[in-house]
């Protein structure tokens, strides 16, 4: 099954549209949709190495601009909307000390969980809510999707092939790691703050 999905991914990065595919999901992620945007930043970047910077750009930019949706969620629409996304992934009991910890350590909080693969959604949408500074919020997630999802190209584009058979070889463990660290992530943010 996994085996398949991949194929499939690797199909689509492939299709004429993937750029357009790439941008939504990167936009939508940041602020409601829970897959990141690297199921397809990975593989058409394996499929066209030559457009890696591109395709990395792409991702950071409409990622940058979905996550200022989810500010404007947390900001404007946090009862109706950022509560139940916050509900959805757990985090509402440690909302009122996650936000306390944002006067202080905002900038650094959305700086470093940008570069994870933690939902970005949450802190996107916590930005919003405790009304971090947007100039903050806006150089502290251009840095970290940026350098995130740029890297993330280079290794690609410099090592692409080995990647991609390691990739291939390893997926399933791969996947695993994957999950690890994504709940490495949230178990850090729900005890950590």
């Amino acid at each position: 099954m996994l085996r398949k999905l991949y194929d499939f991914t690797m199909r689509l990065a492939a299709a004429p549209r993937a750029k357009t595919f790439l941008a939504g999901i990167s936009f939508i992620e940041s602020s409601l949709f829970p897959i990141p945007p690297d199921v397809m930043l990975i593989p058409m970047v394996l499929a066209n190495r030559k457009e890696a910077w591109r395709i990395a750009f792409i991702c950071s930019l409409f990622s940058v601009l979905g996550g200022v949706l989810g500010y404007f969620i947390g900001l404007y629409f946090f009862e109706f909307i950022g509560e139940t996304i916050i509900d959805f992934y757990g985090y509402q009991s440690k909302f009122e000390k996650f936000s306390a910890s944002y006067d202080e350590w905002g900038g650094w909080i959305v700086a470093f969980f940008g570069l994870t693969p933690f939902p970005y959604k949450v802190i996107t949408i916590a930005s919003g809510a405790v009304k971090l500074n947007l100039a903050v919020f806006m150089i502290a997630s251009v840095l970290s999707r940026s350098a995130r999802f740029f890297l993330v190209a280079w290794l690609l584009k410099t090592f692409g092939e080995p990647i991609q058979e390691f990739i291939e070889k390893y997926l399933g463990i791969l996947t695993i790691l994957f999950f690890v660290l994504l709940f490495g992530g949230f178990f850090i943010l729900k005890y950590a703050f």
